[in-house]
């Protein structure tokens, strides 16, 4: 039911792609990260709560906000929206034709977010899924258990601005999120963050209070203050105006040894908006699902575990979704 074109994944039957990379006629969007929601389609249809960032990533585009679980029909389909976990309004399409159904996952996560809905497991005969961090060396601690690590480095550092580097949607929002837990201090951050922050404060996501940098005197200091900025930030210009700073990264590629020192920064956490290896397995055990094509990141060891430990129609499927990646600060 679902094929790899040039464009993208296609539904023949329903005549829409699935988070094309190329304009194409009828685009459905599994969520708002740069390689998956492409500029230049002539229609779009989404999750309604993802509009607002999706408006401010492709500007000013033909787009049809859809609710979760909303069944609507496409030619000889019938589709619906669910819940991925991922971030903001990221979903997993469910493509029905006649007694068989597929879902198509997007990029997933199955830890808790308290900026996102959570997870939905969606029976289904085939599954498309991604496998970004499809190895078995990838387990993540609840996002609640980061977070902490990062309060206690920042308040380990009070003479000193502490740098956080993390992707501008999803990653940010949800560290503030979590740190609502842990302080009442407002938070600096990077016009980028702060942008897409604003989106997520209007659907009533609760987050730490946050500042703009670009609000404050040029006098501040930022000593003791907590900073959060995209990894475009980096070693930039922008970064001038802090003395001395300590910097971390936040993402899953920080579980494995030596990425933090080759990236440049003094500390590594590990938080990724990505299902682990233990969660790509439930999940896949949980849909039902007899055949599973895998995409972009480790496919090759997840569908091979697939076929051999789990017995099931299991083979890569090449994309050009990228994972823990978002180079776009927009």
């Amino acid at each position: 039911m679902i094929t790899v074109k040039s464009e993208g994944l296609y539904c023949e039957a329903g005549q829409f792609y699935i988070d094309p990379w190329r304009p194409v006629e009828t685009a459905l969007i599994t969520h708002a990260h740069s390689d998956h929601a492409y500029a230049g389609s002539e229609k779009y249809y989404a999750t309604a709560v993802s509009e607002g960032i999706l408006r401010r990533r492709l500007g000013d585009i033909d787009l049809t906000g859809v609710e979760y679980g909303q069944r609507f029909k496409f030619g000889q389909t019938w589709v619906s929206f669910h819940p991925a976990g991922h971030v903001l309004g990221a979903a997993q399409v469910r493509v029905e034709k006649g007694d068989r159904v597929w879902v198509i996952s997007g990029d997933y996560k199955r830890g808790l977010d308290p900026t996102c809905a959570p997870f939905e497991v969606v029976k289904c005969d085939t599954f498309i899924t991604e496998a970004t961090f499809g190895l078995p060396i990838y387990q993540w601690e609840p996002g609640a258990v980061t977070a902490e690590q990062i309060y206690r480095w920042w308040q380990g550092d009070l003479e000193r601005p502490s740098l956080l580097f993390c992707y501008a949607f999803g990653k940010a929002q949800r560290v503030l999120g979590e740190l609502t837990q842990l302080t009442d201090r407002p938070i600096y951050v990077h016009g980028a963050v702060h942008v897409l922050t604003e989106i997520y404060r209007q659907l009533g996501i609760a987050m730490v209070k946050t500042i703009p940098v670009s609000e404050m005197p040029r006098s501040h200091s930022f000593a003791g203050d907590l900073v959060i900025a995209p990894p475009s930030g980096h070693r930039s210009s922008w970064m001038k105006r802090f003395k001395r700073p300590q910097t971390a990264f936040a993402s899953g590629w920080m579980a494995v040894r030596g990425a933090r020192r080759r990236r440049g920064y003094e500390r590594g956490f590990v938080l990724s908006d990505h299902a682990d290896w233990p969660g790509l397995i439930k999940t896949v055990e949980q849909t039902k699902a007899k055949t599973v094509y895998v995409t972009h990141g480790q496919n090759d060891v997840l569908s091979r575990y697939l076929r051999e430990v789990l017995n099931l129609d299991a083979m890569p499927l090449d994309t050009l979704f990228e994972g823990e990646e978002d180079s776009s600060d927009l």
